[in-house]
C-alpha cells in the first residue's frame, strides 16, 4: 500500500518521538551494517525536507522530492545499491538524527550541519556545501547588521543551528534582548516573517534565496547583514558504518574529482530551478570549490579554527 507524503511525516515524527522514550535500550541494540539492510530489504530509505529549497524539497501535486542533496544522495545510491528501491521520507531538523541512528533513515539527504555534537549520535559524509547563517528581511526593512538585532524579533527554524547562532549573538550585544520565535520548519518560518510577526528570519543564505525565490513576491525581501557563522553541510547516516560511508564518499569524490559536482552544483544554485524557474544567483565559492578540490568531513568546530 502506498503511503503519503503526509501520512510518512507523521509516521517519522511518531518514530522519532519512540526513539526519544527508549533511547537507552536503542542504543545498545546491534545494528544490521547499511549495505546488508538494503541488500536484504530491497530497499534504501532516504531522509528528505519539504521546504528547504534549493537542497532538498517537495515539487508539485506528485509529491516528488528535488534538490541539490535530494540529487546527491540519488547519485550516491545508483552507484552503492543499483538495484534498491528508492523511498522517501519527509523529516525535519528536529528529528533526522534520531531517526538515522535508529535505522528508520539509510541516509539523510537534508541540509544538515556537520558539527562534533552531532558527531557523537551520526556520521557525516564529506562536506558537500559550506553556508553563511545570514538573515532574510522585508525590502522596506531598516536592518542591515546584526548589531542591530536588539531589541527585535527575529524568526528561526526549530532545531537548526541558527537558534544557537541567535543565543551567542545575544550574549555578544551585552544589552536588550533578541526574541527568537520559532517555527516548526523552514516554511513557517519565512511565514512570520512575511506577515510581520517577526523583522527578520535567520539561516542558511542559500536556504533563504531558495525560500525567497519561491515566495509571492521574490522582490519583496532582501538578505542582508554578515554572517552569524560558516558552517560545513553534508549527507549523513548511521555511526560506526565503515563499509556505507567509505562507499558515500567513494562516490562523492569521484563526482567531485570529475567536475561533475560543480556542474549539480550549477544546476541548483545558478541555473533557474522550480517551480518559478528563477535563479537564486549563488555561483561556486573559493571555500567550497577548494573542499571540492580536497574533500573532508571535518565538523563545524575544526572548520571555524
Amino acid at each position: 500500500m502506498a503511503i503519503s507524503r503526509k501520512t510518512f511525516t507523521a509516521l517519522a515524527a511518531g518514530l522519532a518521538l519512540t526513539w526519544a522514550a527508549t533511547a537507552p535500550a536503542q542504543a545498545q541494540t546491534v545494528t544490521q551494517p547499511t549495505l546488508e539492510k538494503i541488500k536484504s530489504s530491497g530497499k534504501v530509505v532516504l531522509g528528505v525536507r519539504e521546504t528547504s529549497p534549493p537542497m532538498a524539497y517537495a515539487l508539485g501535486a506528485n509529491e516528488k522530492y528535488v534538490g541539490y542533496h535530494v540529487e546527491l544522495c540519488e547519485r550516491v545510491l545508483k552507484e552503492v545499491a543499483p538495484d534498491a528501491k528508492l523511498e522517501y521520507m519527509a523529516v525535519t531538523a528536529q528529528n533526522t538524527l534520531p531517526l538515522v541512528q535508529n535505522g528508520t533513515l539509510d541516509i539523510g539527504c537534508g541540509p544538515t550541519t556537520n558539527n562534533t555534537a552531532r558527531q557523537q549520535q551520526v556520521a557525516f559524509a564529506v562536506t558537500t556545501y559550506v553556508s553563511e547563517v545570514r538573515m532574510a528581511v522585508r525590502k522596506d526593512s531598516d536592518l542591515k547588521s546584526i548589531s542591530q538585532l536588539a531589541g527585535r524579533t527575529i524568526a528561526a527554524s526549530t532545531g537548526t543551528t541558527a537558534v544557537q547562532l541567535l543565543r551567542k549573538q545575544e550574549r555578544a550585544l551585552g544589552g536588550g534582548a533578541i526574541k527568537t520565535v520559532l517555527g516548526k520548519d523552514h516554511h513557517e518560518s519565512f511565514l512570520l516573517l512575511e506577515t510581520g510577526r517577526a523583522d527578520a528570519f535567520v539561516l542558511d543564505d542559500n536556504l533563504l534565496a531558495g525560500m525567497i525565490a519561491n515566495s509571492k513576491d521574490p522582490s519583496a525581501y532582501r538578505i542582508v547583514g554578515e554572517p552569524l557563522g560558516a558552517e560545513p553541510i553534508a549527507l549523513l547516516f548511521r555511526k560506526d558504518d565503515t563499509a556505507f560511508k567509505t562507499a558515500v564518499d567513494g562516490v562523492l569524490t569521484k563526482l567531485m574529482q570529475s567536475g561533475e559536482m560543480e556542474k549539480i552544483y550549477t544546476k541548483w544554485f545558478v541555473n533557474p530551478i522550480p517551480p518559478k524557474n528563477m535563479s537564486l544567483n549563488l555561483p561556486l565559492g573559493t571555500t567550497l570549490r577548494q573542499l571540492f578540490a580536497t574533500p573532508n568531513d571535518k565538523p563545524l568546530e575544526t572548520y571555524q579554527q
